[in-house]
């Protein structure tokens, strides 16, 4: 089976396709939970987030304060590339492990929010064959996370840290709009399945003739 990227801006209803694969029976590789189970306490990772930021972004229990390195890295780029240069070697190295434990009998999708930007990257570590890129327009994206409490500015804010949409689309082998309906997002989803899902014989030469 192929290794499947799955990927789309923040809001955008990736965590939801990738709901709808897992009830598929698809094997999702979700690098975000990862990331947060590389910063539990007694981490080397957090160890290094400690250094680099300092108290700030730690609370009071030694726990590390997401929200605090959240408003930091957003508005810092020089920041943001020293987190990444923290995590993503731990994150990739995991993943790749993780697929190699999966079920070769299912696909294996591998859900990152970073995937356009890192796709060379990640495609070296894990043996990535193709990325799905879930898409809605920004302004449905700032909207969703309005409705999750997030201020407008904040939302705006993490829409620009991320890749554009037409940086991702450009990455994209496949691409489900999700800007209608989650009954409509279900079917595009199901005719994903259909073609990702089937292993692909590999074709033979043809015999030489004697």
């Amino acid at each position: 089976m192929p290794v499947i990227g799955l990927t789309g801006g923040i809001a955008s209803g990736k965590s939801t396709v990738a709901n709808l694969l897992r009830a598929k029976g698809a094997t999702v590789v979700d690098a975000d939970a990862i990331a947060r189970e590389l910063v539990l306490p007694g981490e080397p990772a957090l160890d290094e987030i400690k250094r680099r930021f300092g108290d700030e972004v730690m609370a009071s229990d030694g726990t590390l304060d997401r929200a605090a390195l959240g408003r930091l890295i957003f508005s810092d780029q020089t920041a943001r590339d020293d987190l990444n240069a923290i995590l993503h070697p731990r994150i990739f190295e995991v993943i790749r492990n993780r697929v190699g434990q999966a079920d070769p009998a299912h696909a294996v999708f591998v859900e990152a929010a970073l995937l356009a930007e890192t796709y060379s990257q990640a495609a070296h570590w894990t043996g990535m064959d193709c990325l799905v890129v879930v898409d809605a327009p920004e302004d449905r994206q700032i909207a969703r996370l309005v409705a999750r409490g997030v201020p407008v500015e904040d939302a705006r804010l993490r829409l620009a840290a991320q890749a554009t949409r037409q940086e991702r689309l450009a990455r994209a082998t496949h691409v489900l709009d999700n800007s209608g309906s989650l009954e409509d997002l279900q079917r595009k989803v199901d005719r994903l399945w259909a073609e990702l899902s089937v292993p692909q014989v590999p074709k033979r030469a043809p015999a030489s003739e004697p």
